[in-house]
């Protein structure tokens, strides 16, 4: 009796380890899924989004290494990635594409703001985070903001407007701009909680803007982004998530690794 004890404690204890360990699993795919993310509030990118006068000011806005919020090293070169901003427009209904460009016909887009006219006076509005840098359903919105007394909204439904399409590329950056270094985690939430602490915005897997598909949009994305999510889902709602970190090793050869997890809806 005294030995089929000691087997069952061995046992449940055996049973604890693997929980832990599969528990420990889990939390790093969320934060390597995090990491790339972590560069780039989405939050602090919507309160400069309403503070710009148009998406040029916003571009610059974005890169500029004194405002703080771009911390994106999405190859993981040393340097913090440029983001340009282009504009598509469908009717009432406009996206702004966030795009990082990592080479010569290599873009990865990080986010879009969206925008549509839902009313007379009825403006809806929100940042979509790329899936394989912020994971599925990443939204962020204003819960309660008459947008269209934000100057860059107004430009946007101005009797004449033009979509701004950004003159920047690979290696051709405006002259105000020059390649920095990433600044430490901690460093980096102290410059965008200046921003965030309003709490104009909140993050959200509900998506407010239900009219994307009037825009012709076509997501870029780039194999040379180190921290990549693949997001797959089933009909019997099943959403499995791949997070594959590269590194590239001394002589040149780069390995990399995946780590997956599965969630099944509840019902």
């Amino acid at each position: 009796m005294k030995s089929q004890a000691v087997g069952l404690a061995l046992t449940l204890s055996l049973l604890v380890s693997c929980s832990v360990v599969a528990a420990q699993d889990s939390t790093t795919v969320t934060a390597s899924t995090s990491k790339a993310a972590e560069g780039l509030d989405l939050r602090a990118v919507a309160e400069l989004f309403k503070d710009s006068k148009d998406l040029e000011d916003f571009e610059k806005r974005l890169n500029d290494p004194n405002v703080g919020i771009n911390n994106l090293d999405l190859n993981d070169d040393g340097d913090v990635d440029f983001i340009r901003v282009l504009a598509e427009a469908g009717g009432d209904t406009h996206v702004i594409v966030l795009q990082v460009p990592l080479a010569k016909d290599e873009f990865q887009d990080v986010a879009t703001i969206e925008v549509e006219k839902a009313g007379s006076d009825q403006y809806n509005m929100q940042v979509t985070g790329n899936e394989h840098i912020y994971g599925p359903a990443y939204y962020v919105a204003p819960p309660s903001v008459h947008i269209i007394r934000w100057p860059v909204i107004a430009t946007l439904y101005a009797p004449v407007y033009r979509p701004y399409r950004s003159a920047f590329y690979f290696g051709a950056y405006p002259r105000w701009w020059t390649p920095f270094h990433p600044v430490a985690v901690g460093v980096y939430h102290t410059r965008a909680v200046r921003l965030t602490a309003r709490n104009t915005f909140v993050v959200t897997p509900t998506r407010r803007v239900t009219t994307v598909a009037r825009v012709h949009y076509a997501p870029r994305s780039s194999t040379l982004v180190t921290n990549r999510t693949t997001v797959t889902r089933s009909a019997t709602g099943t959403t499995t998530r791949s997070t594959t970190r590269a590194t590239t090793h001394a002589g040149g050869k780069t390995t990399t690794k995946t780590k997956t997890t599965t969630t099944r809806r509840k019902h």
